[in-house]
């Protein structure tokens, strides 16, 4: 709810403002720039504080962090904090799912994964109708931000549940990835683009539709539960249809969604709401068919290092995406914004098919089933790019602390890391 309400509020502040849409843009790519930062940043805060730790002090960063743009309008401090909330919330993200993923066991994990990503695109969701309840754009909607990152806290602090294993990065052969699974990397990379784009300039686009802030917040929440939507059929699909097949065609559908916002400048709500439920949709699946289409082709043991250069190409998207797309607004007009759209689209289409996948590398275990999308990075599946590291009953962790056996007599520790 948080991370969401905030993305779209001052995008809308700035449009306001009249500052230039670039920098709605720029706020969006120092987000994902902080994000990418905030990977290696957390694995070294819980090696040496622990996962309550890390994330408690996550959240107090982003709650002040968040307050701090009422201080200043200066676009140099709010791309500053944006940098800051990215780096923070991708350390919150670390906590989670590595937790998530070592206390669930392997026949539940699925399960379990499939909630949190359902609760993660509520929330986002939420977020965006939060913008209904006040309608403008004052200090409420911060303080409502503020109060979310304040309130997460909460559950994690007074947790009596056993902490995850240590942490560790997994090697990355970048080369060999890149030699083995190109059209993935590409598929991630332009879905990095086009959905960081969107969070970061569809607010703007929809303020210069003449459409009033609880409109814009029910355009985003409808176009982000559409994409909710989309996860269930398109699991099944992707399970039994050509993957490259599936990544093209959803990209020739999304070019001819995208082209009738760039065509016509006044769009009525109705059907820009129609319009943005289908391209939530379609554009919320690339993601997911680019990660099952590389690990198909990616032996077992590679596949924790494969994650890792995935999320790390959908970062370098995120970062350049808003980027090109809040310039071409700025000098050609919002509906610039889908243009842009659809080029990325446009280009995924002519770079990944059928066609070019060999099936040399194909593994006996195709097809895995998709994981969810990262939304904005705001919910990637981080623990897939992280290994745990395996402790005896009697040694000790990289921290020099005794085992959990040991320390508890086997009862769940109270704030142990």
């Amino acid at each position: 709810m948080g991370s969401t309400l905030l993305m779209t509020y001052l995008a809308l502040r700035l449009s306001a403002d009249g500052v230039a849409t670039f920098w709605g843009g720029a706020l969006m790519a120092a987000n994902a720039l902080g994000m990418v930062i905030g990977g290696k940043v957390g694995q070294i805060l819980i090696e040496q504080v622990g996962h309550i730790r890390t994330y408690v002090a996550s959240a107090g960063l982003i709650s002040a962090a968040v307050l701090a743009h009422e201080f200043s309008n200066a676009l140099p401090l709010w791309l500053g904090l944006r940098v800051l909330v990215g780096v923070a919330m991708m350390c919150q993200l670390i906590v989670l799912e590595s937790w998530l993923n070592d206390r669930a066991g392997s026949h539940e994990r699925g399960k379990v994964l499939g909630l949190y990503m359902l609760a993660t695109y509520v929330g986002m969701v939420l977020g965006q109708l939060a913008l209904s309840l006040n309608g403008d754009l004052g200090i409420h909607a911060l303080l409502g931000v503020a109060m979310a990152f304040a309130l997460c806290m909460i559950p994690v602090a007074l947790t009596r549940s056993m902490h995850p294993a240590a942490l560790k990065p997994a090697r990355m052969d970048i080369g060999l990835f890149i030699r083995r699974v190109p059209q993935s990397l590409i598929t991630v990379l332009m879905a990095g683009m086009i959905y960081s784009a969107f969070f970061g300039l569809a607010a703007i686009y929809s303020s210069r539709q003449g459409l009033s802030t609880a409109q814009i917040g029910q355009f985003m929440a409808l176009s982000i539960g559409a994409g909710l939507l989309a996860q269930l059929p398109l699991g099944w699909l992707s399970d039994r249809l050509p993957r490259a097949s599936l990544i093209r065609g959803i990209a020739v559908l999304l070019v001819l969604v995208f082209l009738p916002l760039g065509f016509y400048q006044t769009v009525p709500f109705t059907l820009l709401l129609l319009l943005g439920a289908c391209i939530g949709f379609l554009q919320f699946c690339l993601y997911p068919l680019g990660v099952a289409l590389a690990n198909d082709n990616v032996e077992p043991e590679l596949r924790v290092s494969l994650a890792g250069l995935l999320l790390v190409a959908y970062g370098v998207g995120a970062c350049i995406g808003p980027l090109l797309a809040g310039a071409a607004m700025e000098h050609f007009g919002a509906a610039s914004l889908y243009y842009f759209s659809a080029a990325c689209a446009a280009l995924l289409a002519l770079m990944v098919g059928q066609s070019k996948v060999t099936g040399a590398h194909l593994q006996s275990d195709a097809p895995l089933h998709h994981q969810a999308t990262p939304i904005g990075l705001a919910c990637s599946p981080l623990t897939v790019a992280i290994e745990p590291v395996e402790l005896s009953e009697n040694s000790e962790d990289i921290t020099g602390r005794v085992s959990v056996k040991e320390a508890t007599n086997g009862m769940p520790p109270i704030g142990l890391h």
